[in-house]
């Protein structure tokens, strides 16, 4: 904000027309039978050029559509693709542990372990692996919380193919094909707005 250049504002500009050209899409949910949460987990790694910190990213889906994302810049510089794809993971496992209460609350308890899909098979292998070895131990203590509900079966991870990972659209630059594609099943669809009808 204090040193605005060209390339903050060709930014501004180009969030300004995507806005202007969604302005007929929300989320839509339609009608499921039970109530099943799911999520999807990602990370770029050392994608900030400024400090090469990664950027984590997570969505839940009940049925329909997402209820719940998240895009924040991790705290700490990860020293592997997999620490950046763990970290991402335990923040996932966070929002799903609080997910779960709250469902559980309202009288929709989750019976079985929240999925929540990774395209990392090594940060998914270090989740359910309690010994710690030396690709592991640097990690900070707080991160390794997703193995205990891995463990009491409050979440479990899931590889799914790079081509399926829905928390892409939030990490990455993707082509016209895969964004459309992944916002379609992140629940966002564009309205058909009748004549006379207010939204």
């Amino acid at each position: 904000m204090q040193t605005p250049s060209k390339d903050h504002s060709g930014a501004a500009k180009r969030v300004l027309r995507y806005v202007s050209g969604t302005i007929d899409y929300g989320l839509w949910y339609t009608p499921q039978n039970g109530i099943c949460l799911e999520g999807y987990s990602d990370s770029d790694w050392a994608g900030s050029i400024d400090d090469r910190k990664s950027v984590s990213a997570y969505g839940f889906n009940i049925g329909s559509g997402a209820i719940s994302w998240c895009v924040k810049k991790q705290n700490s510089v990860a020293l592997s693709s997999t620490e950046a794809e763990y970290i991402s993971a335990t923040a996932a496992t966070c929002q799903a542990v609080w997910l779960r209460r709250i469902l559980e609350d309202l009288g929709f308890k989750q019976m079985e372990a929240t999925t929540i899909w990774c395209d990392s098979r090594s940060a998914i292998h270090l989740s359910k692996n309690p010994a710690l070895h030396g690709g592991s131990k640097h990690i900070e203590l707080k991160h390794h919380f997703i193995r205990d509900m891995v463990a009491q079966k409050q979440v479990k991870l899931k590889f799914c193919n790079t081509e399926d990972q829905t928390a892409d659209v939030l990490t990455k630059a993707l082509c016209r094909e895969k964004f459309t594609h992944f916002r379609f099943k992140l629940g966002v669809k564009e309205f058909e707005l009748r004549e006379g009808v207010d939204v």
